[in-house]
């Protein structure tokens, strides 16, 4: 009964700490392709190949539902993969629309046509690769109308949250954010397009300041797929062990997620 959660390295462990909160009756298979990290700087074919390959392993791992804790794999390789490469018996899942979803202040499975929202001025914080795709503009489209998103490709952010150097991505992050504000003066609300942000949300909050609301993705993707399990129950997998697989080096993976997670994470080899 076990479900998969993917990312290129550590960053989809902020997803998986959530829903192991939300859901700890669950097992969870994750699996960091930190061997090819980043994804962010790579070609769309190169994500969606390593993408596959990936689930293809935790399909293999027992999880019939995979979620994409990757924004770069969910807006570049999502959509390509359920228009022919997914089996029918299984399901992949982004991690854009329950942030959407809650921007727009939609219910999940609310297909009615787009409107008008609160937030008029949003911007979009990620890597290079979810920028320069439009997913989040795209998928923003079909819920919400007169919305401006500016988007910030932040560069560098992921690695050195990856490396440890958590001095290096506060700056990092402050110089995005600055960068940003140059372009959009006044937002309404930011949106975090990575799932390496979170660990780092206070310096985006503390740079964009008290007024701007500042969404993350854990724990609306945590919700989002306890309300989406209790409507598929059939989609969970037969896997029954949780898992923490790596493309990379397990004892280096390993201890960097043990100080990510602040708890013991043994990673296994892929």
């Amino acid at each position: 009964m076990a479900v998969g959660i993917f990312d290129s390295g550590l960053g989809g462990l902020t997803v998986l700490d959530a829903v192991a909160k939300r859901l700890p009756d669950l097992p969870l298979v994750y699996l960091g392709d930190s061997a090819n990290a980043p994804y962010g700087v790579r070609t769309p074919d190169d994500i969606y190949n390593l993408t596959t390959s990936a689930t293809q392993r935790l399909f293999d791992a027992g999880c019939d539902l995979v979620i994409l804790a990757c924004n770069t794999a969910s807006a570049a390789a999502l959509r390509r993969m359920q228009e022919g490469w997914i089996p029918t018996d299984k399901r992949v899942l982004g991690v854009f629309v329950p942030l959407i979803e809650a921007l727009t202040e939609r219910q999940w499975g609310d297909n009615s046509p787009p409107r008008e929202v609160d937030a008029k001025h949003v911007a979009l914080f990620a890597t290079p690769a979810t920028v320069s795709s439009r997913a989040f503009q795209r998928e923003l489209a079909f819920r919400a109308i007169g919305v401006d998103v500016e988007g910030q490709a932040c560069g560098g952010v992921v690695d050195a949250i990856e490396d440890g150097d958590m001095i290096l991505a506060d700056a990092l992050v402050r110089s995005h954010v600055d960068a940003l504000l140059r372009k959009m003066p006044e937002p309404d609300a930011a949106v975090l397009g990575c799932t390496h942000y979170p660990l780092v949300a206070d310096v985006f909050q503390d740079g964009l300041g008290p007024d701007v609301k500042v969404f993350s993705q854990a724990n609306l993707v945590a919700e989002s797929l306890a309300d989406y399990l209790e409507r598929h129950p059939t989609m969970v997998g037969p896997g029954e062990e949780s898992a923490f697989l790596t493309t990379g080096d397990p004892k280096k993976v390993s201890s960097r997620a043990t100080q990510f997670l602040r708890r013991k994470i043994t990673f296994e080899a892929a």
